[in-house]
């Protein structure tokens, strides 16, 4: 069993798919590691590491060649995965719903493309999931991010020239990313408020010290959808929303954005008339600009300044932090294959549960039933 680990070239991605701490896992459960030369520099891995770990080093080609698992942290064009075996299993991220071209490229070559951002949010799967292990360091970078653009300071100082107030976040969607931008910023001395449409939250929310926003005037709308993800708010939920938002939100300094449908683009959260209600020197970041943006006017990986408001927001906020999330990431990895090994074959054997649930092309097919239709 041969599983390679090829270096990302997606622009912007510093992150990698294995560290020498899975190498070795990996090696021990009885699997040939192949790591591509340079794979892991803007991780701050060197080649030396892993070849400690147990892993052979070598061109892409090189390492390529006969591979039985490619892994990933963004999924390698196929003409990367020349000289793989028929059928090589390919686990990383691959946008399927965005990324339908590259996902028929796998079905076509013979591919068996397993997308991680599929993984079902079931508890034996919690270690395998990608995506709240990166949700949580964007979450963390994204308050680090704003209260360096922000030019003042976040806690309250006592001084002998007077007080400092304490700065006022305001984090909107209270996922994983929501829940670390939350205990960030508190950690930093901010007052803390959140809002989410889930109506489960609120607890979450004030079990971290923030004061819950929530529209209470309109009844029995959860907002929970299948798995823990949000589903679109109804309009007249999302009228009442609005009105909540645009009164709390011009009396914020630092506001964090963090909501996504998978699937959807972004909903939009902050016009640009919330934006002009807001203080001079107030710092928007848009967690979700990749995915069309929660903040009109946000740009991936530039300043926007708007009404005397900076808007930032980074296209891949994770590999910001590359080290510690391709740590986490490549034990998602880790995690998800070697809960499946099986000891005769050498090899994992996926179960239906969340085989198919990440499974995207087997046999010259889409076999996912999420992109069907």
């Amino acid at each position: 069993m041969k599983i390679s680990v090829f270096r990302e070239r997606a622009e912007g991605e510093y992150r990698v798919a294995a560290t020498p701490e899975t190498v070795r896992k990996f090696v021990a459960l009885g699997a040939t590691v192949a790591v591509e030369e340079g794979a892991g520099i803007s991780a701050s891995i060197p080649d030396a590491a892993y070849q400690e770990a147990g892993a052979e080093m070598g061109p892409l080609a090189q390492v390529a060649k006969d591979a039985d698992i490619v892994l990933g942290v963004r999924a390698p064009d196929v003409s990367s995965l020349n000289g793989a075996k028929p059928g090589a299993w390919v686990a990383a991220l691959f946008d399927p719903f965005m990324q339908k071209d590259l996902v028929e490229s796998y079905a076509k070559a013979g591919f068996e493309a397993l997308s991680m951002e599929f993984m079902p949010r079931i508890t034996r799967a919690q270690s395998m999931d990608v995506l709240s292990s990166q949700s949580n360091l964007a979450g963390y970078k994204a308050v680090l991010a704003a209260a360096n653009e922000y030019g003042r300071a976040f806690p309250m100082m006592m001084t002998a020239a007077g007080t400092v107030q304490a700065a006022r976040a305001f984090i909107m969607g209270v996922g994983v990313a929501g829940l670390q931008a939350i205990a960030t910023a508190k950690r930093l001395g901010a007052q803390v408020s959140a809002t989410d449409v889930r109506s489960a939250t609120k607890e979450q929310i004030q079990s971290l010290g923030a004061k819950p926003i929530f529209v209470e005037s309109v009844a029995g709308i959860e907002g929970e959808g299948s798995g823990g993800y949000a589903t679109e708010m109804s309009e007249e939920y999302q009228k009442a929303q609005a009105e909540l938002v645009s009164s709390h939100i011009a009396k914020q300094d630092i506001v964090i954005t963090t909501a996504l449908i998978p699937g959807r683009a972004a909903p939009r959260l902050i016009s640009d008339a919330q934006i002009a209600s807001m203080k001079p020197g107030s710092v928007i970041f848009d967690l979700a600009v990749a995915q069309g943006g929660n903040v009109e006017g946000s740009v991936a990986d530039h300043v926007v300044e708007k009404h005397g408001v900076k808007i930032i927001g980074f296209s891949n906020t994770a590999a910001h932090l590359a080290a510690d999330a391709s740590a986490l990431f490549s034990r998602n990895h880790y995690n998800f294959l070697s809960a499946f090994w099986d000891k005769e074959q050498g090899a994992p054997v996926l179960d239906e549960e969340i085989g198919d649930a990440v499974r995207l092309t087997k046999g010259g097919a889409i076999v996912n039933e999420r992109l069907k239709g």
